[in-house]
């Protein structure tokens, strides 16, 4: 197959994909070339710009520790400050002449030497090594929702949010209570006729210690970097701690004391309301939210919360099980993205072949597994960033991409010293370590009785959160042990 050949393809610009072409670039790897399918850098940051957007992990704790920020205007940035970083990542570290945009990778395979990887528009590069930082979140899920394709008005997912489309007078149906609707309900509530607020499950919501970051302090982590440097660390710590909780589901009482007298002072004149918005499930079990507006939109006098479910759409607006049709204009979905048993990126569903004719789809089709979220058995060379069991609860996923760099990095110098022409990863270590990581996740939160969240597949398995500390994930990312592995002659 003919086309550009590089010793290194890496896939997607967020995070994971910048943070490695500026490791490889430090460990001397300067040839590689970045695909990204979109026509801009940015990766989940870039998709998700809908009204609200911010991250839930502090600004110093969520960005990278070789390219650190002492300009952080808030305490947790909003979606155009960490847009902008990772733009001044890449111009910074001069990335920009390697990254071929609009280049949409649909599948891989490996022909013993190398891997020849196809593109939406036919076209095919040659490379020896392929990473893949594209991360899990990136794929909207829409429920299948009966009459949703005759309704007569909009129609749109938070991560494709329409940003000519004005809201303000409408009537606005929210389906969904994850993540994204916390952050945009409030936002937009204010300007629309009327917010119904269509909730299947209560989400667990703690006060977010949010504030800006004052210009004198600013001008302290300029002057003093290790002033900052020992911020970072406080924040770093003190998330640490939390994995308590999430590894002893009786130490998350703690936790939820502190969330419930959130809710009976917000709702301290609604009781009603309140019951409504409590959740029935174990704090931990899904991910826990904070904010500080959400439940003030929530009381507000043209915001109804509807707890009956959907039986379907019609062209006028929504139909919930009790018959009733709550006309609208617009649906938003804050329904999340499809994650389920291909954690990682989605590479389940691309063509991925590896050694033997091997498809990757095949070998997740029972759930996706890795070694360390980063190398799978039977694909040599292919590494995935932010992959099967990476996902954090506690802290900051920036941390977890520099640990799997590591790893990576320290693979390739493996085959170099070697001389050998790929890696793999051992059939046999890679389940055991799998099998080792649902015993713990089982013990955790995520395996108590009754827990059900998108962390989960089809059998139950969490297929997408690391059980520990990220210390941890560090320790044994730092080197490649050689005995799990397979050198390839």
């Amino acid at each position: 197959m003919s086309g550009q050949q590089v010793e290194t393809l890496i896939v997607g610009s967020g995070f994971a994909g910048l943070g490695a072409a500026v490791r490889l670039d430090r460990a001397g790897r300067r040839d590689w070339l970045l695909l990204e399918k979109a026509d801009t850098l940015g990766g989940t940051w870039r998709d998700n710009a809908y009204p609200g957007c911010a991250c839930d992990v502090e600004s110093h704790l969520y960005s990278f520790s070789f390219f650190p920020n002492p300009d952080w205007t808030r305490t947790f940035a909003r979606q155009a400050e960490i847009r902008s970083y990772l733009e001044d990542v890449a111009d910074h570290h001069r990335l920009r002449g390697r990254i071929r945009f609009g280049a949409h990778v649909t599948g891989a395979e490996w022909d013993g030497t190398g891997w020849d990887v196809r593109l939406a528009d036919g076209s095919a590069l040659r490379a020896r090594y392929v990473i893949f930082g594209t991360g899990a979140l990136h794929e909207p899920a829409v429920p299948e929702i009966e009459g949703l394709d005759r309704f007569a008005g909009t129609a749109f997912h938070s991560a494709r949010w329409p940003h000519g489309e004005d809201l303000h007078g409408r009537r606005v149906a929210v389906i969904g209570t994850g993540a994204s609707a916390i952050q945009f309900v409030p936002a937009v509530a204010p300007g629309v006729e009327h917010l119904t607020l269509f909730q299947r499950t209560a989400p667990w919501v703690l006060p977010k210690p949010d504030k800006p970051i004052r210009d004198r302090t600013r001008r302290a982590f300029r002057r003093a970097p290790w002033l900052r440097a020992g911020y970072r660390a406080a924040l770093y710590w003190r998330h640490e701690a939390m994995v308590l909780g999430f590894m002893h589901p009786r130490l998350m009482e703690l936790a939820e004391r502190v969330a419930r007298l959130h809710l009976r002072r917000v709702f301290a004149g609604d009781p009603e309301l309140r019951r409504t918005v409590t959740p029935d499930f174990t704090m931990g079990c899904k991910r826990v939210l904070m904010s500080n507006d959400y439940y003030p939109a929530l009381r507000r006098g043209n915001v109804t919360v509807e707890t009956a479910g959907i039986a379907r759409i019609t062209e006028r607006g929504v139909v919930t099980a009790d018959g009733v049709l709550h006309e609208v204009d617009t649906i938003v979905f804050g329904t999340g993205f499809r994650v389920g048993s291909s954690a990682g990126a989605g590479l389940g569903r691309m063509a991925i072949t590896g050694r033997d004719g091997v498809k990757l789809s095949d070998v997740w089709r029972d759930g996706a597994q890795a070694f360390h979220g980063t190398t799978i058995a039977g694909f040599p060379n292919l590494f995935t960033v932010v992959g099967p069991n990476t996902g954090l609860g506690h802290s900051s996923m920036v941390l977890m991409i520099e640990s799997q760099l590591n790893y990576v990095l320290d693979a390739m110098a493996l085959v170099d010293r070697n001389r050998a022409v790929a890696i793999d990863t051992r059939a046999d270590v890679q389940e055991e370590y799998n099998a080792e990581l649902q015993r713990r996740l089982g013990a955790a939160v995520w395996g108590s009785g009754g827990c059900a969240s998108w962390y989960l597949d089809g059998d139950g398995h969490n297929r997408t959160l690391w059980p520990g500390y990220t210390f941890t994930f560090r320790n044994r990312t730092r080197r490649v042990d050689p005995a799990a592995h397979e050198l390839v002659a």
